[in-house]
C-alpha cells in the first residue's frame, strides 16, 4: 500500500505540522504533497465567501495571486522562472561555445525564453511555447491553492512569527521536488514547487525583513542546516499602535535596532494575539483591532506598509530564483530544462 502521512506535533499550545513523504515516487498524484496540504486544510473553517473576498482590492492576506495592479504571486513566480531558465540556457550555451544574445531581466516573455533556450542543442526534447506555458500554469495553480485553502494556517504564510514551521515546510517540499525531478515525475514536482514558492514569497511581505534594511534573500529559509537567527521571542513586544492611517513606523525602534525578526499575527476568526505583537493588518485580519492596532504587511501598494511593496516583491523574486538555483544544482542543467519541457510524467 502506498503511504502518504501527515505528522502532528504540539509546541507552545499551537498546532505545528510536519510532513513525511513515504515512497513518494510511487504515489499517485492524488496522494501527493498537495494532498497533504488538503488534509491540513480540513482542520480550518475556510469558507467560499472568504476565497471570493480575497480577490477584492484591499482584502489580501498575501501578495495577490494574480491579475492585479500590484505585484502578484504570479508575476513574482513568472519573473523568477523565466530569469533562472534563461540563465541556465546562457550557461549551457557558453559551455558549448555558442552565442546567447537574450537580455535577462524582469521583462522576459515565455516566447523569448522558449526561442532562445529550446530551439537549439540545449534541449533534450522539442518544446513548444504552449508546453512551456502549461508548465508555468501548473505552478501558478498550485501557488494559488495555498492562497485560497490555507489562509488560517500561519506556517504557510509566515504569519504569527512561525519562522521555524514555515522553513520546515519549504525544506521538506524542496526535498520532494528534487526527488521528483530525479525520478522524472515532473508534473508532481511542479505541483509542489508552486506551493513552496508561495510560502517563501510571503516571507518578504509578511515579516519585517525589508524594514530591517535587508536587500538580499534570507538564504537560511531553504537551508535546514543553517540556524534562523535573531528571532523575536514569544514575549518580546514588537509593535506600537498605528496612528490613524499612518502605519509606516509602527514597528518598535528597539526591534529594528536589535535586528529582531518578526511577522504579523493574522486570523479571520479570532482577534487574539500575544501582548505587544504586530498584526498582519487588512480588513480580513481580526487581530488588527487588538492593541497594538494596525499591521505591517506589504501585500499591495495600499497595505499598511505598502510603500515597501515593491521592495518586498523584488526580494521575493530573488528568493524564488535562489530556490530554483538550489533545485538546478541538485538536478543538473539539462534535467532542469527538462523540468519545463515535459508535459506529462513518465
Amino acid at each position: 500500500m502506498n503511504l502518504c502521512s501527515v505528522y502532528f506535533a504540539k509546541e507552545g499550545g499551537k498546532d505545528r505540522f510536519f510532513f513525511l513523504m513515504l515512497h513518494f515516487m510511487t504515489l499517485p498524484l492524488s496522494c501527493s504533497f498537495s494532498a497533504t496540504l488538503s488534509i491540513m486544510a480540513v482542520k480550518h473553517r475556510v469558507m467560499l465567501l472568504v476565497a471570493v473576498c480575497l480577490y477584492l482590492p484591499g482584502l489580501s492576506h498575501g501578495f495577490q495571486p494574480s491579475f492585479s495592479v500590484d505585484e502578484t504571486h504570479r508575476d513574482i513566480t513568472r519573473k523568477a522562472v523565466l530569469r533562472k531558465t534563461a540563465e541556465v540556457c546562457r550557461d549551457l550555451a557558453a559551455a558549448d561555445g555558442r552565442d546567447f544574445n537574450l537580455k535577462i531581466d524582469d521583462n522576459l516573455s515565455v516566447q523569448e525564453v522558449q526561442k532562445a533556450c529550446f530551439s537549439s542543442s540545449t534541449s533534450t526534447a522539442p518544446l513548444s511555447t504552449d508546453i512551456f506555458q502549461t508548465a508555468l500554469n501548473e505552478i501558478y495553480g498550485s501557488n494559488e491553492k495555498v492562497y485560497f485553502s490555507l489562509v488560517d494556517i500561519p506556517e504557510f504564510h509566515f504569519h504569527s512569527e512561525t519562522f521555524l514551521g514555515g522553513r520546515d515546510i519549504i525544506t521538506t517540499g524542496m526535498s520532494v521536488v528534487k526527488a521528483s525531478v530525479k525520478s522524472e515525475n515532473f508534473v508532481a514536482a511542479r505541483e509542489v514547487l508552486g506551493q513552496i514558492c508561495h510560502i517563501i514569497q510571503d516571507f518578504y511581505s509578511h515579516s519585517n525583513w525589508v524594514e530591517l534594511g535587508k536587500t538580499t534573500p534570507y538564504s537560511a529559509l531553504i537551508r535546514p542546516d543553517q540556524p534562523l537567527q535573531n528571532l523575536a521571542g514569544p514575549f518580546t513586544p514588537t509593535c506600537k499602535s498605528c496612528t490613524g492611517d499612518a502605519c509606516a513606523d509602527n514597528i518598535l525602534p528597539e526591534v529594528l535596532k536589535q535586528g529582531l525578526l518578526t511577522s504579523g499575527y493574522f486570523s479571520t476568526f479570532s482577534s487574539s494575539k500575544p501582548t505587544g505583537k504586530c498584526s498582519h493588518g487588512g480588513p480580513l485580519d481580526k487581530t488588527r483591532k487588538r492593541d497594538p492596532v494596525g499591521g505591517i504587511n506589504k501585500d499591495s501598494f495600499t497595505s499598511d506598509h505598502g510603500t515597501l511593496h515593491r521592495k518586498a516583491a523584488n526580494l521575493a523574486v530573488d528568493a524564488t530564483m535562489e530556490l530554483l538555483e538550489d533545485i538546478r544544482l541538485a538536478a543538473g542543467d539539462r534535467n532542469f530544462l527538462r523540468f519545463w519541457t515535459r508535459d506529462k510524467d513518465n
